[in-house]
């Protein structure tokens, strides 16, 4: 155990708490994160750490070292709009029910820790704050898409596409958890996902004196609806499907039949291959139940994330940091997950990990998520990660054996194509 990490983490305890919780209590949505990188400013300056690039209109990194290895550190700065939650933003709703806040609160107070060590061993550590990982503000990150402003609606898509993160061997990601069962999860497989937007479009006509000459667009998406329920008892287990979505527009008034209805939907899967069969079956109920109703709809999709498959070679080496601060039987092995995250398309070019954190009641994304152990969070996080990060530098062969271990899942090529939705 590195004493100097430990105590340096301890000693700016005071610091790191109090940083945590101006974040927490400041969201902001996707490609928006402009107070947070000033707050995340003010501790770069205290500590004599500086901005060495800037990506995705609000994503920014900061290196120490140089050489290699090269290890990655990410952490999100967005937030995700939670009506109701007490931490919200009035105006946007936006609030930290994901817990990325504190994703950066625990890499700064590595990064801070690691720059001061006098026996931090050779090789580069990069801190990539990434922007907008919440796939949400779906029309106002289009419209940044339309003005040139980025070319994809999530942070780390942008990214890759800018090759950001080529340089470097590994990355180490971390998450909130609320499953209080657990101190810790690793190993987790990530869903990916479809976002699709159907526009179901009748004809307007008085509601009460001619219903008979209108279509009803809303009766076109409940009739839809009912179909890709009843397409739910196909899915096999296996694939961890889901298939869920809201109604944004419903129609102008009450008084009149509705002409137009926005649903907005995720087609989620473990397995990118169900993804795109899912995915078929939802754009061909939506034709048919439409044109039933003598109506049409208009669909759009949008390339989501890809599944996160972790490295176990790296994984290994922060269960050492791990064990050295819970018992093994306090950590989650090997869940298959439902949720998705931009992390996932990483792991189809680089090696990394994304694991599991405690010291949150309520439930992830709801309006009851808090943090109630600010020192498991901001404090043991940071000597977790921390320590893993030393162990690599001072073990370049470990960092071989990962990368050598490693097979991309696609060219950057299939990607970008991917993206563009060929």
């Amino acid at each position: 155990m590195s004493d100097y990490l430990v105590n340096y983490i301890d000693a700016h305890a005071e610091e790191l708490l109090a940083l945590g919780d101006e974040l927490f209590h400041h969201p902001e949505l996707g490609f928006k994160e402009t107070e947070t990188k000033k707050t995340i400013q003010k501790f770069l300056d205290r500590h004599d750490l500086k901005i060495d690039r800037e990506y995705a209109l609000t994503g920014f990194s900061v290196t120490i070292g140089e050489g290699r290895p090269h290890i990655g550190l990410v952490a999100e700065l967005d937030a995700i709009p939670t009506q109701g939650h007490p931490c919200a933003d009035p105006l946007t709703t936006a609030a930290h029910a994901c817990g990325h806040s504190t994703q950066v609160g625990i890499m700064l107070g590595v990064m801070a820790a690691l720059k001061d060590d006098p026996n931090r061993p050779a090789g580069t550590v990069t801190l990539f704050f990434t922007p907008a990982e919440e796939f949400t503000d779906m029309e106002y990150r289009k419209g940044l898409v339309k003005e040139g402003k980025i070319a994809y609606c999530s942070g780390k898509q942008n990214m890759l596409a800018e090759h950001v993160l080529d340089d470097v061997d590994c990355l180490i990601h971390v998450h909130a958890m609320s499953d209080k069962n657990w101190r810790f999860s690793l190993g987790s497989v990530l869903s990916g996902f479809v976002y699709k937007k159907i526009t179901f479009l009748g004809k307007a006509s008085h509601a009460a004196a001619l219903p008979e000459m209108g279509i009803n667009a809303l009766h076109e998406c409940t009739l839809f609806i009912s179909a890709i329920n009843m397409l739910r008892e196909t899915f096999r287990d296996e694939d961890v499907v889901r298939l869920h979505g809201i109604i944004d527009n419903g129609g102008n008034t009450v008084n009149s039949i509705p002409d137009r209805v926005v649903y907005e939907c995720y087609v989620r899967s473990v397995n990118p291959d169900v993804i795109r069969e899912v995915n078929a079956k939802v754009s061909q109920a939506a034709e048919h139940c439409a044109k039933a109703l003598g109506g049409s709809c208009v669909i759009e999709d949008t390339p989501g994330y890809l599944p996160l498959h972790q490295s176990e070679e790296l994984n290994e080496v922060i269960l050492d940091s791990m064990l050295k601060f819970t018992p093994d039987n306090t950590i989650r092995r090997g869940e298959i997950s439902p949720a998705a995250g931009d992390v996932g398309d990483i792991s189809l070019f680089k090696p990394i990990i994304q694991y599991g954190y405690g010291g949150f009641s309520g439930a992830i994304h709801g309006a009851d998520l808090a943090i109630d152990d600010p020192q498991e969070v901001y404090l043991t996080q940071p000597k977790v990660v921390g320590m893993a990060v030393l162990d690599l530098l001072a073990h370049p062969e470990k960092v071989k054996h990962i990368t050598d271990s490693f097979k991309p899942k696609m060219t950057f090529e299939e990607y970008i194509a991917y993206l563009n939705g060929k």
